[in-house]
Order: C-alpha cells, then sequence, then structure tokens
C-alpha cells in the first residue's frame, strides 16, 4: 500500500512539473523570440518567411485581445497578474489530469509572456503575421500562441471528455 501511494504522489506531483515546465518553456521561447526580433526588424519593417504567407512585422501593441483598447498596456498587465493567479489556482484545485496540466501549462506561459511584455514595455511584441495579400490574420507573438493552443485544447475538452482520459493514459504507461 506504501508502494502505490508513493507512485500516485509521484504521478501527482510530475503534473505540476509538467505544468510549470511547459509554461517556463512558452515564456522563455516567447521572450527569446521577441528579443530576435526586436533586435533584428525595425517597428512596422517586413520580413517574408515564407512569401506572402507567412511575415515578421514588428508590431508594437499597447492594447490587448487582437490590439482592441489602446494604451491600456500597463491595466492588462495588472489584470494578468489576477489571470495568473486564478490558472495556478484552478490547477491546483482541477485534479491530476496531464491533459488539463498541459492545457494550463500553455496558458500560464502565455499570460506570464505577454505579461512580462506589458509590465516591462508598455506594449506587447507581435510580430507574426499571417496572410495573402491584403487579407491578413491579426499579428500575434508566442505568447498568444501558447494561449490559443491552450483554447483549443479546453474546447476539445468540453466536447470530447475522452480526450484527457486517453491523454492521462499515455502518461501513467510512461
Amino acid at each position: 500500500m506504501v508502494d502505490g501511494t508513493a507512485a500516485r504522489m509521484t504521478r501527482a506531483g510530475a503534473h505540476w512539473g509538467v505544468f510549470l515546465g511547459l509554461a517556463a518553456v512558452v515564456v522563455v521561447l516567447d521572450q527569446l523570440s521577441k528579443a530576435w526580433l526586436v533586435a533584428n526588424v525595425g517597428p512596422g519593417d517586413i520580413q517574408p518567411v515564407l512569401g506572402d504567407w507567412i511575415r515578421l512585422v514588428y508590431h508594437q501593441n499597447s492594447g490587448a485581445l487582437f490590439g482592441l483598447f489602446h494604451d491600456q498596456a500597463i491595466l492588462f498587465g495588472l489584470i494578468s497578474i489576477v489571470v495568473i493567479a486564478i490558472i495556478v489556482g484552478y490547477h491546483g484545485r482541477s485534479g491530476r489530469s496531464l491533459y488539463l496540466s498541459l492545457a494550463l501549462g500553455f496558458l500560464l506561459g502565455g499570460a506570464i509572456g505577454n505579461m512580462i511584455d506589458r509590465l516591462r514595455l508598455g506594449y506587447v511584441v507581435d510580430f507574426v503575421d499571417l496572410g495573402i495579400g491584403n487579407l491578413r490574420f491579426y499579428t500575434f507573438n508566442l505568447a498568444d500562441s501558447g494561449i490559443s493552443a491552450a483554447i483549443v485544447m479546453l474546447v476539445g475538452l468540453a466536447i470530447l471528455p475522452g480526450i484527457a482520459r486517453w491523454v492521462d493514459r499515455i502518461g501513467d504507461d510512461r
């Protein structure tokens, strides 16, 4: 019985490691990519990556939510602190799902990455520009990609709850 308890505690602890580790990877990649961009691309400059489909464009977003609410970066930075606390608290209370730890890790990393920019710079550095000709998607960054991945995973979980059990089984088999 003691061995079973130890195994359960190890698995439970590993989810915190996955959650925090994934968040750290998202933050580091986000901040490194933004630092590289700022050092190599001027504001408003366009660097084609894959023709006109994928471009790097240095954009300073002082708002939130696809550029809405301009010049509110500090307010959204402070709100991000509360959101980060909610994400961590929810993870702590949400059980031992590896799938949920992954989704919330992406979400936490994205929230921290953009919060760092807002509080340090007064704006978020966005740079990935997708589209064809004048039909462009909103410019985004790797933190936004982490948040988007989390949203897709959480919507997937809401639609197909069995996804979490499947991922958890894979994690238990490791």
